[in-house]
């Protein structure tokens, strides 16, 4: 399996931030609402493995399918442009403004909430023969996620939030390796594993990831979960979202910016006289 070493890898990097801030809205779009449908079906094909099974594990080890599949079919998270965009902004790239990253971003959460939401719809009908029946028992485990990782966060006031917001920034640290990985490889088994690694372990571990809240919450609701549409605003979504930019962005797109991208001169050694 071909292998990309980091100094190229930081130019990919910059080149994709580059050529996602210039797409076309609609493309934009398109990409980002495929990203969040197709997530959302991962996440709910994780829950369900978890509850049938009563292994975490093996629902995590299984759910990095979806993210393999969105990434390679070239589709784009708010998680990933999160880190990739800026990179080409501080690069002065050609066209990559400060308002063209933030319209990338805008337009890339809109795409994923659109997707996220169809896909949590869809499976709400599918849970309950189209509302006609009581959810089963991953749509019971669907809503009790909904109420636990609200309402289990506001129960701690400040140091529940804080907690969330950690969650995130861990969270997209790991989502985003995963996204460069995909980057490290030229090879589809090569790209497959680099993704997979740090998706399966942001999962089994719990972190908060926005996109994926984006199905979870809004289908606990329609499940029957015990908590609002605020709850789910103010102790996920808002503080997840920004943990996520700021794990994204820190711990992978600026660390390989700086250390690869803009290598600091090497150190001259001085030979002292035998």
């Amino acid at each position: 399996m071909s292998y990309v070493p980091p100094k190229e890898l930081a130019g990919r990097i910059i080149d994709a931030g580059e050529a996602k801030a210039v797409m076309s809205t609609r493309d934009t779009l398109i990409r980002a609402y495929m990203a969040g449908a197709i997530l959302g079906l991962a996440a709910a094909f994780a829950v369900t493995i978890t509850v049938k099974t009563g292994q975490p594990l093996l629902g995590a080890v299984l759910f990095p399918v979806g993210f393999c599949m969105l990434y390679l079919l070239g589709f784009d998270l708010l998680t990933g442009v999160f880190t990739l965009v800026p990179l080409a902004w501080l690069d002065r790239r050609p066209g990559v403004t400060l308002g063209a990253m933030l319209r990338n971003w805008g337009l890339v959460f809109i795409g994923n909430f659109a997707g996220a939401m169809t896909t949590a719809v869809l499976m709400a009908i599918y849970f309950t023969f189209g509302f006609s029946i009581e959810p089963d028992a991953v749509g019971q485990a669907l809503g009790a996620i909904g109420e636990g990782r609200t309402l289990g966060y506001a129960e701690y006031g400040a140091a529940g939030m804080l907690t969330l917001f950690v969650r995130g920034v861990l969270c997209n640290w790991m989502v985003s390796t995963g996204v460069v990985g995909a980057m490290m490889s030229d090879s589809l088994p090569g790209k497959v594993i680099a993704m997979l690694m740090p998706i399966m372990l942001f999962f089994y571990l719990g972190f908060e990831h926005s996109i994926v809240n984006m199905f979870l919450f809004p289908s606990g609701l329609m499940l029957g979960g015990d908590f609002t549409v605020a709850d789910y605003l103010v102790w996920n979504e808002i503080p997840t979202l920004l943990g996520n930019l700021v794990g994204g962005l820190t711990f992978v797109g600026l660390i390989i910016y700086a250390t690869h991208a803009r290598t600091a001169p090497t150190r001259q050694l001085i030979k002292t006289p035998d």
